[in-house]
């Protein structure tokens, strides 16, 4: 089907809800709002995510919520987000956390409004480094930085220390995604820092958090040190993608990967090639994007695996049984671990690491048969309040388990009632790079440790527009007896760098 272009409304896409909801004073909003200010009693400015699933539990399944003379309509009911998922009258929207990010990805695929044409382009022209070939291609170099991640643990174990769980899945993921799309090495397992690129891409996803808290005509005064902060990461992102691209070039192609398609691929029916300025803005959206989320969804992964330790015991005996005593698994063997598969699931359904997603109407219309909307009228989807939603989940909503996702419970719910990479055409074109990745490195660790907590840990969650859990540490402990075999991570299957 081909989208009809939706012209962005007003600075960076933003639209305030009285403009779009011709009835919107039937919407709820928090008690105590404030003229001016609005609804800003009680909340916390570093966690704006979880005060709206605060107030989506006690306002229903579509509220709104004002700060500073915006006027923000939230939804989260699975009739709501059902009717959301109707291509033929919604579409994506630019908001504001996702529009202060265009400094620096600009019309990249996760940034682009729908009307600028780049976006399809980049898809087209990528969308086969995501095909089943393409991936079982990449699952080697995924081994050889598995490699590197159970070295640093193995010594953390050997010691008796912890680990930083957050902190390490970032390494792994980042050098994932480098590895396998742009056949780059940072070398974060080697840092006792986090590599400059983290440190700037982190700068830049707090600082667009930070402008969604800010009174606009205040945030040049207010955020001065910060805006120059944010700019200087910038700067950062670019160099390093520009000095990646120019190496690249000097050496006349790789193997094939990511990069290489953005640089010698057209298009396949236009002829049409990515323009240079769009080939760094791809790239950094895939860094960014590619690493981000994933090491987010294996941290609340591993922290409910070991606050669980029957679904740990399950998941750990399925990956004995599948992968049997082989050094590591082949591509095809990943696949099989459905159990642990729904243990990620899981993780996702309570903490999807990107948690919210914006839909606009194409034309005007009413939202589930109830509220009017003007087109260009938009909307959040809170997707952990829709993963919550009792009508959906049952009233144990709250519980971690894994057989939620059994294949008989999945065939039992409604469509469009789990959005962990979003909806429609431009819902998160590498979900699979990244089950097939977390899936992966959730069977090694299993097989290979056993993961002991904090008891005094309790789970906090940080928001930079991606949630990730805060000061998680786990103890890994080498499971006895020690499979030899398995401490030895070698490539069956050698690849680029190995």
């Amino acid at each position: 089907m081909t989208e009809a272009p939706i012209r962005a409304v007003g600075p960076k896409g933003f639209r305030s809800a009285e403009l779009g909801w011709p009835e919107l004073e039937r919407i709820p909003h928090p008690p105590r709002r404030i003229p001016l200010l609005g609804d800003v009693v009680g909340v916390n400015r570093r966690t704006p995510l979880q005060d709206s699933l605060r107030y989506a539990r006690q306002l229903g399944p579509v509220f709104r919520r004002k700060a500073f003379g915006k006027e923000f309509v939230f939804v989260w009911g699975a009739r709501e987000a059902a009717d959301f998922a109707d291509e033929s009258r919604f579409a994506k929207h630019v908001g504001l956390g996702i529009a202060n990010l265009r400094p620096v990805a600009g019309d990249g695929l996760f940034t682009a409004y729908n009307h600028e044409p780049n976006w399809q382009l980049a898809h087209d022209v990528l969308a086969p480094g995501f095909s089943r070939e393409a991936m079982a291609g990449y699952h080697p170099m995924m081994l050889d930085v598995a490699r590197r991640l159970t070295e640093h643990w193995d010594r953390a174990a050997a010691t008796g220390r912890s680990v930083d769980v957050p902190g390490d899945m970032t390494k792994l993921t980042l050098e994932t995604i480098a590895r396998t799309g742009f056949g780059h090495d940072f070398g974060s397992f080697e840092r006792s820092r986090p590599h400059p690129f983290v440190t700037a891409m982190i700068g830049t996803l707090t600082y667009a958090q930070r402008l969604n808290t800010v009174p606009f005509p205040l945030a040049p005064l207010l955020l001065r040190s910060a805006s120059r902060r944010n700019a200087a990461d910038i700067a950062h992102l670019n160099r390093t993608v520009d000095e990646l691209v120019r190496a690249r070039r000097a050496t006349g192609g790789g193997d094939g990967d990511l990069l290489d398609r953005m640089l010698e691929t057209a298009h396949p029916e236009t002829g049409e090639r990515l323009a240079p300025e769009n080939v760094r803005r791809q790239v950094i959206t895939f860094l960014v994007a590619g690493h981000e989320t994933t090491s987010g969804a294996l941290s609340f992964a591993l922290h409910y695996l070991s606050r669980h330790p029957e679904a740990a015991a399950r998941a750990r005996a399925e990956v004995d049984r599948v992968w049997g005593d082989t050094a590591e698994p082949a591509y095809e063997q990943v696949a099989r671990l459905r159990y642990l598969r729904r243990v990620l699931d899981e993780s996702l359904r309570l903490w999807p690491t990107a948690p919210a997603f914006a839909r606009e109407a194409r034309e005007d219309t009413v939202l589930a048969g109830e509220h009017p909307m003007r087109r260009g009228a938009w909307a959040l989807v809170l997707t952990p309040m829709l993963h919550r939603d009792p009508e959906v989940w049952g009233t144990d909503a709250e519980r971690f388990d894994p057989d939620r996702f059994d294949a008989g419970a999945v065939r039992s719910r409604a469509p469009h009632t789990f959005k962990p990479f979003g909806t429609g055409a431009r819902a998160c074109i590498g979900r699979q790079f990244a089950l097939h990745e977390a899936t992966l490195v959730l069977g090694l660790l299993l097989r290979r440790y056993e993961l002991r907590p904090d008891p005094a840990y309790r789970l906090r969650v940080t928001e930079r527009l991606t949630l990730m859990p805060e000061g998680l540490r786990l103890h890994p402990e080498r499971r006895t007896p020690v499979r030899e075999a398995a401490s030895d991570l070698r490539c069956p299957v050698p690849g680029p760098g190995d």
